[in-house]
């Protein structure tokens, strides 16, 4: 590699370090967890400290990415400040690699590397945020939501073959079993004397409004199309979909595998979706109920 193609090279990893720095200065300044204001704030300093390494070899300053401060910035502010730190540190790992291969010609690329690898790890470590002491209760409604729902759409459609008799026995089937997990809920909570983190109050809603989130949307397609195929399609479609994303969010947020976790989630929703299917077909051929 000629020297022009490795200043090019660290005028990329200099336009990312004071992104990066200013992301999490003003992700510092917003939050107001007094931790979590100090760890980014310790991050942010090192992100402007790498800056200086690569401007001192480049021999000139370097604008910010604007865009991806601003994106960074909103999916803090709408998925979390954890899920939004861990997902730009994903980038960061990728950065890690080529400074490691950049170490040879450039020593200052692996004590940067190794920078990354320990000291930005062990401070994001230290964040704290109240939203992720609830994902256990955001991952039981919507986990229960998605078998159950599915599953019960799913032997409707074949028993009545009515798309709007399904979608309002749906959505009554739905809200029912979210109220009663939003209580078991409530009461488990209670019941754990030990878990200080959490208020029972707090997880039951959690619980409920991410049950009640996936019964609307699993059920929408009943309401726009005429079809009662189609809108089985779609309702496992939507399931899936739900099932990508709070995967995605969880693996991200708690370094969980993705394909793993992915994978158990689509073959428990699409495994009782399937049973009830054939639930559904013998009720309505022993039972003779009419289309």
């Amino acid at each position: 590699m000629n020297d022009a193609a490795i200043k090019s090279r660290i005028e990329v990893f200099q336009k990312n370090e004071i992104t990066e720095y200013h992301i999490y200065r003003i992700l510092s300044r917003s939050t107001r967890d007094r931790n979590n204001s100090e760890v980014l704030a310790r991050i942010a300093q090192d992100e402007l400290r790498h800056y200086g390494v690569w401007r001192e070899l480049t021999g000139k300053e370097v604008n910010p990415d604007r865009f991806k401060i601003w994106f960074y910035v909103v999916i803090a502010k709408l998925f979390g400040l954890t899920f939004g730190v861990k997902l730009l540190e994903k980038g960061e790992d990728q950065a890690s690699v080529v400074y490691k291969e950049l170490g040879p010609l450039v020593p200052d690329a692996l004590l940067i590397a190794e920078d990354e690898d320990r000291h930005e790890r062990e401070l994001i470590a230290l964040i704290n945020e109240e939203r992720l002491a609830y994902v256990g209760s955001i991952v039981l409604g919507l986990n229960d939501a998605l078998v159950e729902l599915t599953g019960c759409l799913a032997g409707l459609t074949f028993a009545l073959q009515n798309t709007r008799v399904v979608a309002v026995a749906g959505v009554i089937t739905g809200i029912a079993a979210a109220l009663s997990m939003a209580a078991s809920e409530y009461l488990s909570t209670r019941s754990e004397s030990g878990d200080r983190s959490k208020n029972a109050l707090k997880a039951s809603v959690y619980t409920g409004i991410a049950y009640i989130f996936t019964v609307f949307y699993l059920v929408f397609p009943y309401l726009v199309f005429a079809n009662i195929y189609v809108c089985l399609l779609a309702t496992l479609l939507n399931a899936v979909t739900v099932i990508w994303i709070f995967t995605f969010y969880i693996s991200v947020a708690k370094d969980m595998d993705f394909m793993k976790r992915f994978g158990e989630m689509i073959s428990i929703s699409m495994g009782v979706a399937l049973l009830s299917f054939l639930i559904g077909l013998l009720v309505r051929k022993f039972l003779s109920i009419d289309a």
